[in-house]
């Protein structure tokens, strides 16, 4: 009994964080620097700051070419069917298929990247705000349930994270994408302004630079953070740290505090549920590498898994209080997936700027906010889309069949291409209760834990706004003057823009909802779940900054309740 108790008092913290992602990351950040002893879990392996085996490698430094061998297709074969992930460059960043299998009842593309830093390290940066059109926006058009929160709620914490993250950006003054603190903005190049110009007078629209979690000048709070280099090889890892990630930032600030215990190789599979107590007491975990089950124990945990990853822990927590899931009362746990559905748009040829070229490799592009179903403009679905792109000019690789020699062969490489431009939509999918992740217990990982089968596509309202996001880049690149324009429209399934979100959502009602507006399970005050799955619509908007913002406001309430004595 006395070995039972000093296991328990050894394993026994004053918070648990599940993840060391975008989420995971702050929340061990602001619960350590709130002085609490904080246990960060994560189910893959570690990673330090700035050691990424890729990061500096050539080209010819890569063995294969960089191409995926047969042998990388056969571990990945679900990412590999997306184009994005299997690269001799950045697979090690991507699970392998075959040990963390998953169903689908339609086309599904789960990207997960299990080690300390999560998806932070491969993410692709983009960090903007939802306005207050987005938090209304479900009550407005009677879907699914009202957010509990509004923009106003938000919006202190936005400043926060916006400080520290480092986001380079312009203030442009659009209402509905709002201004934050920015460092100073990437440039557009000179194609960029020429559609910006146009694009302005013909419609009224405003073209501005990407806004992404990229330093362009010096974070005097994080001095193990350079700036940006302009390399854009930011999937391989960041060894300067000039872009955000948890592991060259958020995380070395929490191990700073001495109030941190990072474990990598812990999986946790459930949460321990006491009845009397009304309370989770702590969590379950498997050890990667031994097959060890532990448990672990806290006043207060942050689920920071992943949407799914979170959603898993809750929907594999079986108790007589919540035999549906944990915090599952409304029936809602595992539904709702929302994601932004992309790859449509247009592209186009540029003629008359042969006389001049960019500098560097620039880790961003041009961005168009959404116009569409805003104002006077009325369409026959609902929401809307922004558009992400860029122009560039075609290099040496355009000359790799080249037949000329010697000094003509010199004079042709010396001399930059075509330029091109594209840009490609991201919409708001709504929130369908009936897009789900549900738990299949009949196929079980490489570790014998059970897996996800997904039941998600694409809706007629999404097909309706597609047909606007190809036609309307076309009409504005036609209206630019480009030649040889295209439209793109290419199916997809749900998951590909890497933006899931929506499957334990907030809500005021506990019927209708797993979260309240502090991130709190409904039914079981001291979990709290602040990653994607929390949120209640998509808008169209990247929402990683988003789910930082509500980390942050989640922990300063979660502190306060704890010395209240509410938790």
């Amino acid at each position: 009994m006395n070995l039972n108790t000093e296991a328990a008092k050894n394993n026994t913290y004053d918070a648990i964080v599940v993840g060391t992602g975008i989420s995971g990351g702050w929340a061990a950040m602001e619960l350590t620097k709130n002085n609490l002893k904080t246990l960060v879990l994560e189910r893959g392996r570690m990673v330090k700051h700035p050691e990424y085996p890729t990061a500096t490698k050539d080209p010819w430094q890569l063995p294969y070419a960089g191409q995926a061998t047969r042998e990388d297709l056969k571990q990945q074969p679900k990412q590999a069917r997306t184009g994005y992930t299997v690269r001799q460059d950045i697979k090690h960043w991507f699970v392998n298929d075959l040990e963390n299998p998953y169903t689908e009842v339609k086309r599904f593309d789960w990207m997960r990247g299990y080690h300390v830093g999560g998806r932070s390290i491969m993410w692709g940066r983009q960090s903007y705000r939802l306005g207050a059109m987005d938090f209304e926006a479900n009550a407005k058009d009677g879907i699914a349930v009202d957010w509990p929160i509004r923009y106003e709620d938000l919006a202190p914490w936005y400043d926060k994270v916006e400080k520290w993250i480092g986001v380079s950006g312009s203030k442009d003054g659009i209402e509905h994408l709002p201004d934050g603190h920015f460092l100073p903005p990437m440039e557009l190049n000179c194609v960029e302004l020429d559609l910006k110009g146009k694009v302005k007078d013909k419609f009224g629209r405003p073209v501005t630079i990407g806004r992404t979690a990229h330093a362009t000048a010096k974070l005097d709070h994080s001095p193990q953070r350079g700036t940006c280099q302009f390399r854009n090889l930011c999937s391989r890892g960041c060894p300067y740290g000039g872009y955000f990630s948890s592991v060259s930032s958020t995380l070395p600030e929490a191990e700073k505090t001495g109030n941190m215990t990072l474990r990598p190789n812990s999986i946790v599979y459930e949460l321990i549920y006491d009845e009397k107590k009304g309370k989770a007491t702590g969590v379950k975990v498997l050890d990667a590498e031994t097959g060890e089950q532990t448990e672990f124990y806290a006043k207060v945990i942050f689920l920071c898994a992943s949407t799914f990853g979170s959603t898993f822990i809750m929907m594999n927590s079986i108790s007589n209080r919540f035999p549906n899931g944990f915090g599952n009362d409304s029936g809602e746990l595992g539904h709702n997936i929302m994601d932004h559905h992309l790859s449509v748009g247009a592209g186009a040829s540029v003629e008359g700027f042969e006389d001049q070229y960019y500098f560097g490799r620039r880790a961003n592009g041009f961005y168009i906010p959404r116009y569409r179903n805003m104002g006077g403009d009325k369409r026959d679905y609902l929401r809307g889309f922004g558009y992400q792109g860029g122009a560039s000019r075609q290099g040496w690789t355009s000359l790799v069949s080249e037949l000329s020699l010697g000094a003509q062969l010199k004079e042709t490489v010396s001399k930059p291409g075509q330029w091109s431009i594209g840009m490609g939509g991201f919409g708001e999918i709504l929130p369908y209760h009936e897009n789900k992740v549900t738990l299949n217990k009949e196929l079980k990982d490489k570790y014998g834990l059970p897996t996800l089968t997904f039941d998600a596509d694409l809706r007629e309202n999404e097909y309706k706004m597609r047909k606007d996001m190809a036609n309307d880049a076309a009409e504005m690149l036609e209206a630019a003057g480009y030649k040889n324009v295209h439209t793109f429209d290419n199916k997809i399934g749900v998951g590909l823009g890497i933006h899931e979100m929506g499957t334990a959502r907030m809500g005021k009602d506990p019927k209708t909802s797993v979260l309240n507006k502090w991130n709190q399970v409904h039914a079981c005050k001291n979990v709290f779940v602040t990653d994607g799955s929390a949120m209640t619509s998509s808008a169209c908007q990247n929402p990683s900054l988003t789910y930082m913002a509500l980390t942050a406001r989640a922990v300063d309430y979660a502190v306060k309740e704890l010395n209240r004595q509410n938790l």
